[in-house]
């Protein structure tokens, strides 16, 4: 398989796959989730099974010019009652991905996390990659951890590490290198983290990881600009061409990613790492099109799966 540089090459892809996954979505009345299902039923690699009000999804449909015949509408009035309906149609196979709609956050994340039936195995870590396609660099960049884990442990940071490893192959990328960010390459006390990375790096030399190439603590300039790996005369393997960007905490990424978005005209595709089946929760304040991204990203992951 080609190495995927573009979202859009992702899209491309995924229809001359000719595989339709079907798309459980929890309170699918939402103007913004319907638009990105319509967009990835159109280009025919999903179906949709809509849960939720039938009269507010079909209106809902209607005032963004949408057929709401293209979707399967489970009548569902009940927010909570649809919510777990939907995780019940991916834990029993009837559908491939499980998506939020109109409906909270928190609400929707119990469901996943639900001991009994959830979608979360025993003790597996949940974590949030995503690859972001940004106009000033020359492929996608996988960044972690943008939304779930505040304060990773070394574990947890390993755990991020794999996902995102895992994500990365499934675009082509056989042996990403994953870049370790820090405030700056020196290993120091003053930095606990650093310690984490310089620890995670031994590993992945030792194949304690899944395959690649690990190397932290990186700025993002060493990480993503081989011009600064010479000026600073560092020794990384990473090289500047990082396919992955590790982050110590959720607040350095979140603001990170969403500086990306706001002013490097970024667009993205994410999804929740750990669970059986992908889980899609999109924030509202991406652009349409990261959204149908986030949709199409949730085909290729459940591939195999």
């Amino acid at each position: 398989m080609k190495p995927i540089r573009k979202l859009d090459q992702m899209v491309e892809y995924l229809k001359s796959r000719g595989e339709k996954k079907r798309i459980a979505v929890a309170n699918a009345q939402d103007t913004n989730t319907i638009g990105a299902l319509a967009e990835a039923v159109k280009n025919g690699f999903a179906e949709a099974l809509m849960v939720g009000p039938k009269s507010e999804i079909e209106s809902a449909a209607r005032q963004q010019n949408i057929d709401p015949r293209i979707f399967q509408i489970i009548d569902i009035k009940d927010e909570t009652e649809a919510t777990y309906y939907a995780r019940k149609l991916v834990k029993n196979d009837e559908a491939d991905v499980l998506m939020k709609g109109l409906v909270g956050t928190d609400k929707f994340l119990k469901a996943v996390l639900d001991k009994k039936d959830g979608l979360l195995p025993p003790k597996a870590v949940m974590s949030y990659v995503c690859a972001i396609e940004l106009p000033k660099y020359h492929k996608l960049l996988f960044v972690t951890d943008t939304a779930v884990l505040p304060f990773p442990d070394l574990k947890q940071k390993v755990a991020m590490l794999n996902y995102s490893v895992e994500m990365a192959n499934k675009f082509g990328i056989e042996k990403p290198k994953v870049a370790l960010i820090g405030a700056s390459e020196k290993v120091s006390e003053g930095f606990p983290n650093s310690i984490d990375y310089a620890m995670i790096s031994k590993m992945a030399e030792r194949g304690q990881t899944k395959p690649c190439i690990a190397d932290g603590p990186l700025d993002v300039f060493l990480a993503c600009d081989p011009e600064s790996v010479k000026i600073k005369g560092v020794n990384t393997p990473v090289g500047g061409d990082a396919d992955v960007l590790l982050f110590p905490t959720l607040e350095a990424c979140n603001s990170f990613y969403k500086g990306l978005m706001l002013f490097g005209g970024g667009e993205l595709a994410g999804l929740i790492q750990g669970t059986e089946k992908p889980v899609v929760v999109m924030s509202r304040s991406e652009s349409a099109k990261s959204k149908f991204y986030c949709v199409a990203l949730s085909c290729l992951m459940s591939e195999n799966n």
